[in-house]
């Protein structure tokens, strides 16, 4: 098991940028990350996932904006976000899988979440 701390968030207006940071308890290099984020009313949706050898997943409406990326000497995953759009808007959380990557359809797959950190996008 892991602990995941996710911290960054905050309010942007369109256009502008946030850097979001998921610090882990311990040590993730044979871990598979992601980032989920839920909209107020909406399912939990998959954004981005980095597996142990750096291949990088996105979904469609965050490709070219958000970059995901993990320095594993401080055990934190980060989440690069740029041109946030208000539709942006949502509770980011991280998520671990010990070494594969599940399917970010399958939530209970994923075994170790964070508490999750607020982006609001505002027009």
């Amino acid at each position: 098991q892991v602990r995941l701390l996710e911290s960054g968030g905050g309010s942007v207006q369109a256009g502008g940028s946030l850097r979001l940071s998921c610090k882990a308890s311990r040590t993730i290099g044979d871990y598979c990350m992601g980032w989920f984020r839920q909209a107020p009313g909406k399912e939990r949706e998959g954004v981005s996932t980095i597996d142990r050898f750096d291949r990088r997943t996105y979904a469609d409406p965050v490709k070219g904006r958000f970059t995901t990326s993990i320095d594993n000497a401080e055990n934190t995953l980060y989440l690069q976000m740029n041109a946030l759009k208000p539709e942006d808007t949502a509770m980011y959380y991280c998520a671990a899988n010990f070494a594969r990557c599940p399917s970010s359809d399958d939530l209970e797959s994923w075994g170790n979440w964070g508490q999750g950190t607020q982006v609001t996008v505002s027009s």
